[in-house]
């Protein structure tokens, strides 16, 4: 019995280009900034699950996969956004962001975000780290992005391959 929730990359691919640009606002309607801390969380509370935080899954040997905690009640980790090669600003929708844990395991080369295939599961997954945390498993570079959800409530996280147009949903896979 898995108790998380795995972060992946969906299958659905979209390209942001249509989509109104705006301040990336946190749950109190404050614009968010690089280097700030914040918690990852649904933006409808309850039975589907809490905030981010990282676990083992598979074969790694070391807690680095994001999950998305099954408790409702759990805030997770916080995380952090920078704007690459940019200190300062303010994020807006579709901002290219690299998205950082502030704690990570001594196991870890580091804890900024990024995106490996689970050998097992065959998906691209959302973990921490560097290629070294993850021995015979494909990384992929890029970058990650903040949508407006469709819905108009909340957003939603995103993944842009390096030298790629087009940029993926990043989704909840159940194990």
């Amino acid at each position: 019995l898995c108790l998380n929730h795995l972060l992946s990359i969906t299958n659905l691919s979209l390209a942001f280009s249509n989509e109104e640009v705006e301040q990336v606002l946190d749950i109190n309607g404050n614009a968010i900034f690089p280097g700030g801390e914040y918690y990852i969380l649904p933006a409808l509370r309850g039975p589907g699950g809490g905030g981010v935080r990282i676990g083992k899954t598979g074969d790694l040997k070391c807690p680095v996969t994001v999950l998305q905690d099954r408790r409702e009640v759990k805030n997770g980790l916080p995380v952090k956004f920078t704007i690459p090669d940019i200190s300062t600003g303010i994020i807006f929708t579709g901002t290219p962001v690299e998205i950082e844990f502030f704690k990570k395991p001594d196991c870890a080369k580091s804890s900024k975000w990024l995106v490996f295939v689970d050998n097992v599961i065959k998906k691209a997954c959302v973990g921490i780290g560097s290629p070294e945390n993850y021995p015979g498993v494909q990384t992929l570079s890029g970058t990650f992005n903040i949508h407006k959800h469709e819905s108009g409530f909340g957003y939603k996280l995103g993944f842009c391959i390096k030298g790629s147009p087009t940029c993926h949903d990043i989704g909840r896979h159940d194990e």
